[in-house]
């Protein structure tokens, strides 16, 4: 069956593939790796903040999900089911890298950050903003890629970081304001 170029998609193809990799088929565990490799490092790059750390974190991501495949049980697509690996992997290579990763530091609750109004409309570039978000400090850098660049809610996130859903939105919130500060500054020192 053709992907029509889909990768994305979660097809027969790719479910053949998995069942192949269940028996430990080689060729079949590197097309999936294949498929999913950008994905995954980009959603791996975007939390951990550094190309090289990314690199192994997704290494170590797909060894994971070879090793537990069997526990793959086909109720989301193998991508969303691998994303949830990568993500996991990523927050444990924080956690181990500081020792202990606290969003909590930055306040519980706290007020609520109204969104600014009047922000000139500027058009930034991609790279000017990809290196915003990484300038950011590691907290907010997780919230606001789990949440804008990945897709997850507050709920999840608040599940995945094991954070309240009050602070994965204070800290959301706190991240967008940080992002449009950083930029505007980046604006003003080079436009």
């Amino acid at each position: 069956m053709a992907e029509n170029g889909k990768s994305e998609n979660f097809t027969p193809r790719h479910l053949d593939l998995v069942e192949a990799c269940k028996k430990g088929d080689r060729k079949a565990q590197f097309e999936l790796y294949r498929l999913y490799y950008a994905a995954m490092y980009n959603t791996t790059l975007r939390i951990v903040g550094d190309s090289d750390d990314a690199e192994d974190v997704m290494q170590e991501a797909f060894l994971k999900a070879f090793a537990k495949l069997n526990t793959y049980r086909k109720e989301v697509s193998f991508g969303a089911w691998l994303k949830r690996i990568v993500i996991n992997k990523s927050l444990d290579f924080l956690r181990l890298k500081r020792e202990q990763l606290s969003l909590e530091e930055a306040g519980e609750v706290g007020e609520m950050v109204e969104e600014p109004s009047g922000v000139p409309e500027v058009e930034y570039r991609v790279e000017e903003i990809k290196k915003a978000i990484y300038d950011l400090p590691e907290g907010y850098r997780i919230v606001l890629s789990l949440i804008l660049l990945e897709g997850y809610d507050h709920e999840e996130v608040s599940t995945i970081l094991n954070i309240s859903n009050a602070t994965s939105r204070t800290q959301y919130h706190r991240a967008k304001k940080r992002l449009i500060e950083l930029l505007k500054r980046n604006y003003e020192d080079h436009g």
